[in-house]
């Protein structure tokens, strides 16, 4: 088979989760990525290249035609980029097979078009939490059984060597996006209310000079239990020396398959999360860490992880064996390759994207923030403009008219 994959980039978790699958793929030498956009980060895609996947870089949109209509599926990889939405929409595009791969939930804005589900030819969820979102949860009329969920966060590369020698018992740490788009600001007020004398918080992550994470530990009553240590090139070692990976993030964040988890896991970590909806398909409670369902039980739930380590330590192994068998490139590149070869049955169709999304950018981008009734539930508000924002928008269609007011809901 020859798959084609359409992606605005293969940055950050989409390009991560690409390189592990084609690195366990015998067959990668036969899928041919196609970015809409030039890469900022060539990692990924370097590795990519080098399983003999082919990789195409801002092509025009003729050559895109060309290249699905030669392909036996066309995996779009989608989340609320708006290079991809302009494709969708836009002139007429050649029958296909169509695969689309969702790397954002739909629970919150950025949603996923009920349309756009019932158009492809599969769609495939990176979480099952993704079938709790409101505009697709109910009467299935979206197409249900043409719907899979297939994981795109996977066990860190060197996980499964036992616990590590460094490990400290009261160490706590979170890696990952240090903005309050995603982590919450109760981390900081967890931090704060440590009952062990002398017990911190490494939070890894880059942090901008004028980030309101950096206000909001100066407010704290002890900055002191929260350090921002930046930017780790060696997460394993970070995470090796860490009991409790403290994971709290905002209740609507958009992520789904949530790498720095799974990967912390795969260490032995035991995490502490909340209870939303995508923590909840990776995190058993009380057996792979624990889920809090306020900032209060939050509190209460760290402060007994750091008297009781040996049930730490019980939940960090049973976390780590459980993500070592389910959270496997091999297991997702097996599942693409039983969905592709079922797609193989049906003939090539013309699509109608352009339908569920709307004729301008205008439409495209207030159908990602609309949720049902064309209300958004959980607008976030005042956040820096990154991919997916009305900020991003106008700046790749600067005719974009929005009324004043309109929520800004950014796609890190």
């Amino acid at each position: 088979m020859k798959i084609v994959h359409i992606t605005p980039h293969l940055g950050g978790g989409v390009g991560k989760a690409h390189a592990a699958l084609c690195a366990a793929d015998s067959e990668a030498a036969g899928r041919h990525y196609v970015l809409l956009e030039e890469p900022r980060d060539h990692r990924h895609l370097d590795d990519i290249r080098e399983t003999g996947a082919d990789v195409t870089i801002a092509p025009d949109r003729q050559t895109i035609g060309e290249l699905m209509d030669s392909a036996d599926i066309v995996q779009f990889e989608w989340w609320n980029h708006p290079l991809m939405c302009g494709l969708l929409a836009g002139p007429p595009l050649p029958a296909m097979r169509s695969v689309f791969w969702s790397h954002v939930s739909g629970i919150a804005a950025p949603f996923i078009p009920a349309g756009l589900v019932a158009a492809a030819d599969r769609f495939v969820f990176t979480s099952a939490c993704s079938r709790l979102a409101p505009n697709l949860s109910g009467p299935a009329s979206y197409g249900l059984e043409r719907t899979a969920v297939i994981n795109s966060g996977f066990v860190h590369a060197g996980s499964g060597a036992g616990e590590g020698p460094d490990r400290e018992k009261c160490g706590i740490s979170y890696l990952g996006t240090v903005e309050f788009t995603k982590m919450s600001p109760a981390m900081m007020q967890v931090a704060d209310r440590l009952e062990r004398e002398g017990a911190r918080v490494d939070v890894w992550g880059d942090v901008g000079a004028q980030s309101p994470v950096r206000d909001a530990v100066a407010a704290m009553k002890h900055p002191e239990r929260l350090r921002l240590r930046g930017h780790t090139g060696d997460p394993r070692a970070a995470l090796s020396r860490t009991s409790v990976f403290l994971y709290l993030l905002q209740p609507f964040h958009f992520g789904t398959a949530e790498n720095a988890l799974v990967e912390a896991m795969s260490l032995g970590c035991a995490p502490l999360v909340f209870a939303n909806p995508c923590e909840l398909e990776i995190v058993r409670d009380g057996e792979t860490g624990l889920v809090a369902t306020s900032v209060d039980h939050a509190i209460q739930l760290l402060n007994w992880m750091l008297e009781h380590p040996d049930e730490v330590r019980r939940m960090g192994e049973t976390a780590r064996a459980e993500v070592l068998e389910q959270k496997t490139p091999d297991r997702s590149i097996a599942a693409f390759r039983g969905l592709w070869q079922e797609a193989m049955h049906q003939p090539k169709r013309r699509p109608d994207f352009a339908g569920a999304l709307g004729p301008t950018p205008r439409d495209w981008y207030e159908a990602l923030q609309g949720g049902p009734q064309g209300e958004n539930p959980s607008p976030q508000t005042g956040q820096a403009a990154s991919k997916g924002s009305l900020a991003h928008f106008l700046a790749c269609y600067p005719d974009l008219d929005l009324a004043p007011g309109t929520p800004e809901t950014s796609n890190a």
